[in-house]
C-alpha cells in the first residue's frame, strides 16, 4: 500500500480507481516570421474567439454552479484583456518578429512567474488561471479543437494540475474525486471542486506517478491523503470514517437555524469571513449569522487597476442583498505588506508590515478611500452594513476616518443619492497600541473587531509570512489572550460590542476563553462555522472559568471572584442585543 500526503482541498471519502489525465501537448516553437503583422492578426482573432468562448461558458455555468462561481470565467476574460498582458504579447511579436503562439506563451510565463513569487496565497493561486488563459489563446492561434475529457465509471482523476475550464467540464457521474501533483487549495479549480462537491486533494507531489494508473485507491479529502492499493485494515478504517463524517454532517446540519447558546444560556453570534461574492455560497450553506469580515482588498488585488465606484458598488450591493438583512461587516482597503497590487507603487521601506499600509494608505491617498466609502454607503440601502477600519492605532485616526465618512455622506446628500443612516463604524484591534488605547477608541467606535493574525504578529514580534517562525507562533500566548480581554472590557465598559475575526477564532479549545471574556461575536471561515456552533452549545460557566485559569488570562485565586464581577463572566446575550 502507498500512502501519499497532500493538502485537503474538498472534503469527502471516495473509493475508486486512479485515472491519469494527460493533457494534449501544445507544441510551441520560436520561429522568426517575415510579416509580424499577420501574427498580430492571429493574436487578435484568438482574443476574439476566446472571449466569445468564455461568455458562452459563463452563461452555461451560471445554471450549473451559480453566478458567483461562474464569475471565475469573467476573471479569465479580464486576464485576456489585461493591458499589460496584451501589450507584452504584442511587443514580443513585434520586437522579435516571432509567431503569436510563442509570444503568448512567453508573456504568460512571465506573468505567471511574477504571480508565483507573491507572498499572498490568493495571488499565487492565480498562476493556474494565467496558464488556462494562455492555453485557450494558443489553441485558437493554432486552430486546434478542445480536448475531450472522457473517463470510466468511478474514476479518481489524477493530473499534474487542473485548470478551471477543465474542472467545470468533468462528468460528476464518472469522476468521483480529484488528485493533483501541484496546485493550491485556493486555486479556482479547487474552488470549483468544492462547489461541485467533488472531493479533492492537491499538492501530492511527484509521488503521484503515472505508474499507478488504474490502481485501486481511496481519497480522504478531509485529511488530504491518497491511499493507493489500500490494505483491508485501511479500507475498513476509511469506511468507518466515511460513516462517522456522515453522522457529523447530519448533526451539524441540525444546528441550522438554531441560536448559538451555551448550556447555561449565554448567546454569541457566529459570522463568516469571506474574500468576496464567490464565497457567499459557503457562508449561506453553513448558516452564517452574518458576514464578520469581507476582505475588500481582494476586489483590488484581482483587478489590473483600482476598481471604480460602480464596480465596488455593484459588488457590495450583491453581498448585502444575498445576506438578506443579516449584518455584513466590510473592511476598508487593507493593502500593503503581503498584499500589494502590481499597479500600485508604494514605498513601505525595508519592513512593509511596519510601513504605509492599510488605513495609512487610505489617509495618504484620500481619493481612493473616498471612492470606496461612496460605494459602500450607496450599497448600504440594500442590507445591514457595518464598515470596519483596519490598523487604527489611536483615537485621532478613528476620528479622521469617521470625518471622511461623514464628508462622503454629505456629498451623497447634496447629490440626492440615498444611503442608510444606520451604518455602524468599527475599528480593528490588531496592534498593542490599539489595545492600550482601547478605552479611548471605544468612545469613538460603534464596535471592535479583533484581528488576531496581526495582533499576534505585532505582539510576539513574529513575521507570520515566514514559515521559519511557525514554531514560535503561539496563539495561546498569555499576552495575546490578555490583550483580547483588555479590549473586550474596554468595549463593554462603553456599551459597545466586540468580535474576533482572526484565525484563532476557529480554535475550539479557545471558544470558552472568548465566551468568558464576554466576546459577542466570532467570525471564522464558512466551513468552520458549524463545528464552532456545536462547541458553543456544549459549554457551561464552569468550563469558561476553568479555561481562563488554564490559559493564564486570570490567576487561580481569581476564579471564584469572577462569578460576581460585572466585567467578568456574564451572558454575552446582554451585549448581543446590540448585535
Amino acid at each position: 500500500m502507498e500512502r501519499i500526503k497532500g493538502k485537503a482541498a474538498a472534503g469527502g471519502i471516495i473509493f475508486g480507481r486512479l485515472a491519469f489525465y494527460r493533457r494534449d501537448e501544445q507544441i510551441v516553437k520560436k520561429r522568426r516570421v517575415a510579416k509580424p503583422e499577420i501574427e498580430l492578426q492571429k493574436y487578435e482573432y484568438a482574443i476574439k474567439e476566446s472571449l466569445e468562448e468564455l461568455d458562452a461558458l459563463y452563461e452555461r455555468e451560471i445554471k450549473n454552479i451559480g453566478r458567483d462561481h461562474a464569475d471565475i470565467f469573467m476573471i479569465h476574460k479580464m486576464l485576456i484583456e489585461d493591458d499589460d498582458f496584451v501589450q507584452r504579447t504584442r511587443g514580443i511579436i513585434t520586437k522579435e518578429s516571432c509567431t503569436a503562439d510563442y509570444a503568448v506563451e512567453i508573456a504568460a510565463s512571465q506573468l505567471a512567474g511574477e504571480l508565483g513569487r507573491a507572498t499572498d496565497d490568493y495571488i499565487r493561486a492565480r498562476t493556474a488561471d494565467v496558464k488556462d488563459v494562455s492555453r485557450r489563446l494558443i489553441r485558437h492561434i493554432q486552430n486546434t479543437s478542445e480536448q475531450q475529457l472522457i473517463f470510466a465509471e468511478n474514476s479518481i482523476l489524477c493530473s499534474f494540475d487542473l485548470e478551471p475550464s477543465e474542472a467545470v467540464r468533468l462528468d460528476k457521474q464518472k469522476v468521483k474525486a480529484i488528485c493533483t501533483c501541484y496546485g493550491t487549495v485556493n486555486s479556482h479549480a479547487a474552488i470549483l471542486a468544492r462547489t461541485r462537491n467533488i472531493p479533492a486533494v492537491v499538492s501530492l507531489g511527484k509521488a503521484l506517478s503515472e505508474e499507478f494508473d488504474g490502481a485501486e485507491a481511496i481519497v480522504d479529502g478531509y485529511a488530504g491523503v491518497l491511499y493507493i492499493n489500500p490494505d483491508s485494515a485501511t479500507k475498513r478504517r476509511m469506511k468507518e470514517k466515511r460513516e462517522e463524517e456522515g453522522r457529523k454532517h447530519e448533526l451539524l446540519m441540525r444546528l441550522r437555524g438554531r441560536k448559538n447558546i451555551t448550556l447555561d444560556g449565554t448567546e454569541i453570534q457566529v459570522y463568516a469571513n469571506i474574500n468576496g461574492v464567490i464565497d457567499l455560497k459557503y457562508a449561506e450553506e453553513n448558516d452564517a449569522g452574518g458576514i464578520g469580515l469581507l476582505r475588500s482588498e481582494f476586489l483590488y488585488l484581482k483587478n489590473d487597476g483600482f476598481p471604480d465606484e460602480e464596480l465596488q458598488f455593484y459588488t457590495y450591493r450583491r453581498v448585502l442583498e444575498k445576506m438578506q438583512g443579516k449584518r455584513v461587516i466590510i473592511r476598508t482597503l487593507d493593502i500593503g505588506a503581503d498584499k500589494s497590487p502590481d499597479y500600485f507603487s508604494n514605498d513601505s521601506g525595508e519592513n512593509p508590515a511596519m510601513g504605509v499600509r492599510s488605513i495609512r494608505i487610505c489617509f495618504e491617498h484620500p481619493e481612493i478611500f473616498r471612492t470606496q466609502l461612496r460605494a459602500l454607503y450607496r450599497a448600504s440601502v440594500y442590507g445591514r452594513l457595518a464598515i470596519l477600519f483596519p490598523m487604527i492605532i489611536d483615537p485621532e485616526e478613528a476620528v479622521l476616518a469617521k470625518s471622511m465618512a461623514k464628508s462622503v455622506c454629505e456629498e451623497l446628500d447634496a447629490e440626492g443619492i440615498p444611503y442608510s443612516h444606520n451604518v455602524e463604524l468599527g475599528v480593528m484591534i490588531e496592534t498593542p497600541a490599539a489595545v492600550m488605547l482601547s478605552d479611548e477608541l471605544a468612545r469613538e467606535a460603534d464596535f471592535f473587531s479583533v484581528g488576531t493574525n496581526d495582533l499576534e504578529q505585532y505582539t510576539l514580534a513574529l513575521d507570520r509570512q515566514n514559515s521559519m517562525f511557525d514554531k514560535y507562533c503561539r496563539p495561546h500566548h498569555k499576552a495575546l489572550l490578555r490583550m483580547i480581554k483588555v479590549s473586550a472590557d474596554s468595549a463593554h465598559r462603553h456599551g459597545k460590542w466586540i468580535g474576533v475575526c482572526g484565525e484563532i477564532g476557529a480554535y475550539t479549545e479557545l471558544t470558552e476563553v472568548f465566551l468568558a471574556m464576554g466576546i459577542d461575536e466570532i467570525s471564522v471561515s464558512p466551513n468552520q462555522i458549524l463545528p464552532l456552533r456545536r462547541k458553543i452549545r456544549s459549554l457551561t460557566i464552569a468550563d469558561r472559568l476553568d479555561s481562563l485559569v488554564k490559559y493564564g488570562v486570570i490567576r487561580p485565586e481569581q476564579r471564584d471572584d469572577y462569578l460576581s464581577l460585572s466585567d467578568g463572566i456574564r451572558p454575552a446575550s446582554k451585549n448581543a442585543q446590540k448585535i
